[in-house]
């Protein structure tokens, strides 16, 4: 089990405020938003571009891809395959978050035929997700979960052994995988469940964190736990899942080495 220590993580996000890496999305309808205003928070500098005449071109000016499956079309895939390519012949790293794999058939195999043809450095999802990567036995909820996160770790080890990426799991525990590597952070908070799209910000923090951290393990480790400590503060502050989507944003602007280092739970 390899230790996350605060810091760690906090130059890292130090890295990220002083140089505001560019982060390139192409994601989805419901979250563009979210995403957005949590890469701005954190200091990263968003971008979300989808046409597949110009991913090419915007992919070689940005610091990291981001590819996420949400709102599926053919046009978008096809963006996807090109934007991953062109990363991958840049050296750039490729964040995937293969939003509902498993719920069908369609989405599951475009992100099979994703991964074949440009392997990611970090892949995130729910426990379902990951699972349903690797056994056609497992379905999803729509988008949600219906495992617990430590239940999908076999799988995830299975993936990552097979495209050689880190791959996550978010969950009440979020576990990172990767090259005999392994890492559990136990932060976060119920509410976090119920405002739409803060698994994809954890994979679009993945993204800020792989622009400035060199390994793709502690770069998804760092992300997870920042989102999880950020997702505790704005929890205290917070009436309900509206408001606590509000402080969460100016949880990570204002995330600091004390808050990380008070609250970082790690290991088992």
């Amino acid at each position: 089990m390899i230790q996350i220590d605060a810091e760690s993580i906090w130059q890292d996000v130090q890295a990220i405020r002083a140089r505001a890496p560019l982060v390139h999305n192409i994601t989805n309808y419901v979250v563009m938003n979210s995403t957005a205003n949590a890469l701005l928070a954190i200091g990263a500098s968003p971008v979300m571009a989808h046409a597949e005449e110009e991913v090419g071109e915007m992919v070689s000016l940005a610091s990291a891809l981001v590819i996420n499956i949400g709102t599926l079309s053919a046009s978008w895939v096809r963006a996807m395959h090109v934007a991953m390519r062109h990363a991958s012949q840049r050296g750039i790293p490729v964040v995937l978050d293969p939003v509902g794999a498993g719920a069908t058939s369609y989405r599951t195999q475009t992100v099979h035929e994703l991964i074949a043809s440009t392997a990611p450095q970090i892949i995130r999802g729910n426990a379902s997700e990951i699972a349903a990567l690797v056994s056609s036995q497992t379905s999803t909820k729509g988008v949600d979960s219906t495992l617990a996160s430590r239940s999908a770790l076999d799988a995830a080890w299975a993936l990552s052994r097979s495209c050689d990426s880190v791959v996550s799991i978010s969950g009440d525990v979020d576990y990172v995988v990767w090259r005999e590597q392994q890492a559990a952070i136990h932060n976060g908070h119920p509410m976090m469940s119920r405002v739409t799209g803060l698994g994809c910000t954890a994979t679009a923090l993945c993204g800020a964190f792989a622009a400035v951290n060199p390994s793709p393990f502690m770069a998804a480790a760092h992300a997870m736990a920042v989102l999880g400590i950020a997702g505790e503060i704005a929890a205290e502050r917070a009436e309900g899942p509206g408001s606590l989507q509000m402080h969460l944003i100016d949880a990570l602007y204002n995330l600091n080495l004390q808050q990380i280092a008070q609250r970082l739970k790690t290991g088992g």
